[in-house]
């Protein structure tokens, strides 16, 4: 019995130091963490509205209040996280970056950003996390992202059989449910827009 209770005392005391140390190691990291996460994050803005001397948060937005209509226009697998808009060196607007998070990927959500032009122009996007197929679904970065840039429509859809208009975006071979969710996530952005333009100026 005493022996048994020595091996619990020994293992709680290993486990309490263990958890002092971790925790430790987290609040000595966490600035560094969150410091990095926002220089890609910055990165991302930048590179689907270059050009840009700043970006600022929306004033208002509020993911939670978009959620119903972006429910009802059939993108309840898509989340708005964020919203800035991007400040031109003249200090007029030029664009919009829209952080979004779909919930449709086949490995598990993704994570990117989109931006448009005033003009409703899709920009680009950037893909901030991803955890898709490989040699299938990761292939988004080269196959998917060159054919949102610098398209004006108010809606993509995909194909299987070769695109033949701006709106439409090949998919990528294998990989349909990967295509079709950053086909959702940029819609989303672009009904966004349209829903809100005379909001956001």
């Amino acid at each position: 019995m005493k022996e048994m209770m020595k091996n619990a005392l020994i293992l709680f005391a290993i486990t309490v130091i263990a958890g002092a140390i971790l925790g430790g190691v987290y609040e000595m990291t966490k600035d560094t963490i969150a410091d990095r996460q926002d220089a890609d994050k910055k990165m991302a803005y930048e590179e689907v509205l270059p050009g840009a001397a700043d970006f600022k948060a929306v004033a208002d937005f509020m993911p939670d209040n978009v959620r119903r209509s972006l429910d009802d226009a059939g993108y309840a697998g898509v989340i708005i996280d964020e919203l800035n808009e991007a400040v031109m060196p003249d200090g007029t607007v030029g664009g919009y970056v829209f952080t979004v998070i779909s919930k449709e990927g086949y490995g598990g959500d993704i994570k990117f950003t989109v931006g448009i032009s005033v003009d409703g122009t899709v920009n680009g996007i950037s893909i901030l996390e991803i955890s898709e197929t490989a040699g299938l679904g990761m292939n988004a970065e080269k196959q998917l992202k060159p054919q949102f840039a610098g398209k004006n429509v108010s809606s993509f859809s995909y194909t299987k059989t070769g695109a033949t208009l701006d709106s439409e975006i090949d998919a990528i071979s294998g990989a349909t449910i990967t295509t079709r969710a950053f086909v959702n996530g940029v819609n989303c952005c672009l009904q966004y827009i349209a829903d809100n333009g005379e909001v956001l100026g």
